[in-house]
């Protein structure tokens, strides 16, 4: 083996059984968890506030696995046949068309200021972020017809421009300067998140004029009939209203935040996959990409864990992914890394920065400009000594320190203003069950109760257990409270 060459982790053996491939087929089918349950929490709208929260507990108990120890670093077997696991990505795609379509439905009959469009947000929006998952496996498909199918999913999340930047810049500057899609060392999320959207979106347009004969073509040249980015707008945003003229506009708003929860969640991978790494060679090297060996990542997520064997193969199907030693190595699967990045960044940043410093990767790669790596050292030292504040809660300081009245009056002024607008519009939507006043007091007492619950889960919860596992006990208080005056009421 040539002294760079990548090291694999063992090798399987050169040939399956049929039960040994079922039972793979089997693991991968896992990966119906999440969009199973949005599709089931559409069909079963509209709920009452209180059972809405319930269909939050299939993403959860997935979370829950992704961030165990179970780890998965089996080589694949490069005889299995691959009709099985593609047939499960032709269903997944499906799921996720079907699913579009009962969002529609539901919010045509439900409220626009109900606890159902909150879990478009959580539920559905982490289903949607899932299909570009789908999405990504078959835009990489030498078949147009799968590539097409691919595209149709990323535009049902607003997203069609992908097609064109992930596979045309993406993959040729990734861990470069130029790629907007490689998060820099030391940019948090959020920094990211404004840069990378409108720069990715920019290079798909670039790139698609170019391949049409000027990269500086006018928005009227009739060339741009041509552009792929014109057709994922057309088809996206086309397919939102017709939502709208058929269903009405809760139901286009609930396709649009569905459609920005994708996104979200799609930059979110996009932003650890690459954090920090810069590219020397000019192949894609598997030092270039942070790794999970997460059980769940791999079989619930089709492949995703393995991303460095994706960037020196692309074209390799999910389930033939391999491992490989030399990439960096995340600390928990991607659905933990969602979390971590999104709400507990420095976390993520303290993580990655021992990683790479101890494998000498990204700006402390040997032969790196000295002043360069001095400048990384510094920010990494930063990063590394910056104290986690756990949050501070109603009463307690904020995270930049504020203390006294007028932080917790603010607070109150807050929690008032979206208390009252909630209740205006749930009041104008029911103007006949409930006096304003009573929907008030009522929604005061919901709220004051998840408050309180979440606040003592903050502080029952272990250092290492998660901060999703204390808001998911309060949103369970607030079932048992809405189940309990249910039943007292009669409704």
């Amino acid at each position: 083996m040539a002294a760079d060459a990548p090291t694999q982790a063992a090798l399987p053996p050169s040939r399956l059984t049929w039960p040994a491939i079922s039972w793979i087929f089997v693991r991968h089918l896992s990966s119906l968890l999440i969009p199973v349950s949005s599709l089931v929490f559409l069909l079963t709208g509209p709920h009452v506030w209180y059972v809405a929260p319930l269909f939050m507990l299939p993403p959860l108990f997935a979370f829950l696995f992704d961030t165990k120890a179970t780890i998965e670093r089996r080589q694949p077997v490069e005889t299995t046949p691959a009709w099985p696991f593609d047939l499960l990505v032709y269903l997944l795609a499906a799921l996720q068309l079907w699913i579009v379509y009962e969002l529609a439905v539901l919010f045509s009959h439900q409220g626009f200021f109900s606890l159902d469009m909150v879990m478009v947000a959580t539920v559905v929006g982490s289903s949607s972020g899932f299909s570009i998952i789908t999405a990504h496996e078959l835009i990489h498909r030498r078949n147009k017809a799968e590539q097409t199918l691919g595209r149709v999913l990323l535009a049902s999340v607003l997203q069609e421009h992908f097609y064109t930047e992930h596979l045309r810049g993406h993959h040729v500057k990734v861990g470069t300067p130029e790629d907007p899609a490689t998060a820099r060392f030391g940019e948090n999320y959020e920094d990211f998140y404004r840069r990378t959207v409108p720069a990715q979106f920019k290079s798909a347009w670039r790139l698609e004029c170019k391949r049409l004969g000027d990269e500086e073509m006018g928005l009227l040249d009739p060339r741009q009939l041509r552009n792929r980015v014109v057709h994922g707008l057309v088809l996206g945003w086309g397919a939102g209203l017709a939502i709208f003229a058929a269903f009405g506009f809760a139901s286009f708003f609930a396709f649009v935040l569905q459609a920005f929860m994708a996104s979200r969640l799609l930059e979110s991978v996009n932003y650890f996959e690459h954090w920090g790494l810069e590219r020397t060679r000019r192949r894609v090297q598997p030092e270039d990409s942070w790794d999970t060996h997460a059980w769940f990542t791999y079989y619930g997520l089709t492949g995703l864990s393995r991303h460095a064997d994706h960037h020196a193969e692309p074209a390799r199907p999910y389930q033939q992914l391999r491992v490989f030693d030399e990439a960096p190595i995340l600390p928990t699967g991607y659905l933990g890394m969602t979390d971590m990045v999104m709400g507990r960044n420095l976390e993520f940043q303290k993580h990655a920065v021992r990683e790479l410093m101890d494998r000498e990767l990204g700006p402390f790669r040997p032969g790196t400009d000295p002043e360069k790596q001095n400048a990384a050292r510094e920010t990494g030292e930063r990063i590394l000594t910056t104290k986690i504040r756990k949050p501070g809660g109603w009463f307690g300081p904020s995270n930049q320190g504020e203390t006294g009245a007028w932080i917790v009056a603010r607070r109150f002024l807050i929690a008032g203003a979206l208390l009252l607008a909630l209740t205006a519009g749930v009041q104008f939507e029911n103007p006949g069950e409930l006096s304003f006043f009573a929907r008030f007091v009522l929604s005061t007492v919901i709220f004051t109760a998840f408050a309180i619950a979440l606040k003592i889960f903050r502080r029952l919860r272990g250092e290492d257990v998660p901060e999703v596992l204390a808001w998911g006990a309060a949103l369970m208080v607030v079932v048992a409270i809405g189940t309990i005056t249910g039943a007292v009421m009669g409704t």
